[in-house]
């Protein structure tokens, strides 16, 4: 088997994106438009993969269409309820 190689995490992002997109389709169709391709990077970025090392493509793939939504709609509002938002000034 070959070991892919990739020079940058935007290669390696630009090549997991087909999987990133049908995870955003499914997002879609749950009513969770909000969430993004980059949102689903960076939840598995964080919450999945940080901890691993020599990952393969095909597994990042298969982290990538199982992943719950659920996970990350409430890492995504946890994040915003944790925000310091600054006041509006007219």
């Amino acid at each position: 088997m070959n070991d892919l190689q990739f020079d940058s995490e935007m290669e390696l992002y630009k090549r997991l994106k087909p999987a990133l997109t049908t995870k955003k389709r499914e997002c879609d169709r749950i009513r969770l438009q909000y969430i993004s391709e980059a949102d689903i990077w960076n939840y598995l970025k964080r919450n999945v993969w940080h901890k691993s090392s020599n990952l393969e493509l095909s597994n990042m793939v298969h982290d990538i269409l199982t992943v719950d939504p659920s996970k990350i709609d409430q890492t995504l509002k946890a994040k915003l309820e944790n925000e310091i938002r600054a006041p509006e000034l007219n």
